[in-house]
Parts: structure tokens; sequence; C-alpha cells
């Protein structure tokens, strides 16, 4: 089942345009999102949120256009960034107190449930915590509202190989439960380990959008790893 639809989505700044992008997200499907830095990932995952407004394209979540639709959508998404970097001076908890008054879905047995997985002490202030730390404190507040779509930007960064392990053993679970998973990352073993799908993006155009197996398939060469074939990619001036 097709959760968001992105159609002809584009936004131009000075130095830098993301270019006629499409593609969609599926229950139960998780999506890595690969391209270097520049290329267009955060500018798209921020688009299709409304944290920036793209010059033209549509966006829909749950066959509903989430421009007409941004409150009732939100509240069934979740979105975290690689770290937190707000209220750096308040305690877990009270942040916590006041972001689950902006959901109806809050979910207090999830909430502990993640708190007691991430390891993380509601008594401490963002500022005492490791970037490691930081990153499952903002997925924790993400996980919380039953989201059904997870939007992730670099969700493993800073995160040590043994915590990287889990969080992509969580992504696993959710997808079972049917959550819909897009995260970008610029981490191919992450890939290879989870990913359904792929989007891989090279200066703001949307090289491919398809199944990890149809892209080895299509663009991969004979004995290549996942990471040799994008490497080869970027480094070709005819993609």
């Amino acid at each position: 089942m097709t959760l968001c639809d992105i159609r002809g989505l584009s936004k131009t700044y000075p130095e830098f345009k993301l270019d006629n992008l499409s593609f969609t997200l599926s229950a139960g499907r998780i999506t890595g999102f690969i391209g270097r830095n520049g290329a267009g990932k955060t500018t798209t995952i921020k688009s299709i949120l409304g944290l920036v407004h793209p010059d033209c394209g549509e966006i829909s979540y749950f066959g509903l256009p989430f421009g007409k639709n941004e409150q009732a959508i939100k509240q069934r998404i979740g979105y975290s960034t690689g770290a937190v970097n707000y209220y750096p001076k308040k305690k877990i908890k009270d942040i916590v107190a006041v972001t689950k008054t902006f959901y109806d879905t809050w979910d207090e047995a999830a909430y502990q449930e993640y708190l007691e997985l991430f390891s993380l002490n509601e008594n401490k202030m963002p500022c005492e915590l490791s970037e490691g730390m930081k990153v499952k404190f903002n997925l924790l507040l993400a996980l919380s509202h039953k989201a059904e779509i997870l939007i992730l930007d670099e969700p493993t960064s800073g995160l040590d190989p043994f915590s990287r392990d889990e969080l992509l053993d969580l992504f696993t679970e959710l997808k079972n439960r049917g959550v819909a998973i897009l995260f970008s990352t610029h981490i191919t073993s992450d890939l290879e380990k989870c990913a359904d799908d792929i989007l891989y993006i090279k200066n703001g155009r949307l090289v491919a959008s398809c199944s990890k197996d149809e892209f080895g398939a299509q663009y991969g060469e004979a004995g290549e790893t996942l990471e040799e074939t994008i490497l080869r990619m970027e480094r070709s001036k005819d993609v």
C-alpha cells in the first residue's frame, strides 16, 4: 500500500536545483536514500515535510494532499534528523512533557519501551548527551506517537557500530509492523542490512528509484558490492 506519493518535486536555489523528483513510500518497506553531501537529500526531506516550500510538485500522504491536510498528516508521521539541538538546558522529561501535547496519538507505553531500549535518562539534558545519545533521543520523540511513516535524515550519524545495528534491527521490527521508513545515509552497509528499496540522488536529480535487488541488477557490474556500484556511479559523468 502506498502511504506517500511524490510527483514532480522541484526546488531551485541560486547554486542548486532539486529537479523533478518522483517516488513513493509503501507500508512495510524500508527505503534507503543515498547520495553524496549536497546532492539534495536534506532538501528533498525538508520539502516533503513542508519545512521548505518547493517550487512545484505534488505531495500526498495516505491519499490526502499534504498542503490541505498538513496538521492531520503530521500526526501520523515521525521525523528525525541525525542530532537534536533544541532546548539544550531542559531535562528530557520536560521536553517530552511538552512534545506529547502536540500528538493525539502519543503512546506512553511505546515511549517507556524506547526510553529503556535506548538507555536514556529522563533527568539528563540534551547538552549532557553524547552525539549518539542525542540521535537516540530525537528518535525517541519520533517513535512515541505511533507514526505510520518515519522520515529520518541521517539517523545513524554519530552512532557506534553496536548502536547502529540495534537501530537497524529496530527499523526491521517497525517494518514488520507495517511502518514505511525513509532514511538517508552515507553508510552503504546500512542499506545492505535493512533497505528494501533505494533512492539514489545525484546533483539534484533522482537517478534511481527501485528495489535494492533491481538496483543491483540494473546498475551493478559483475562482482561489485553495492558500495562499489554507487562509488562508480558517483565518479561517472554519464549518470
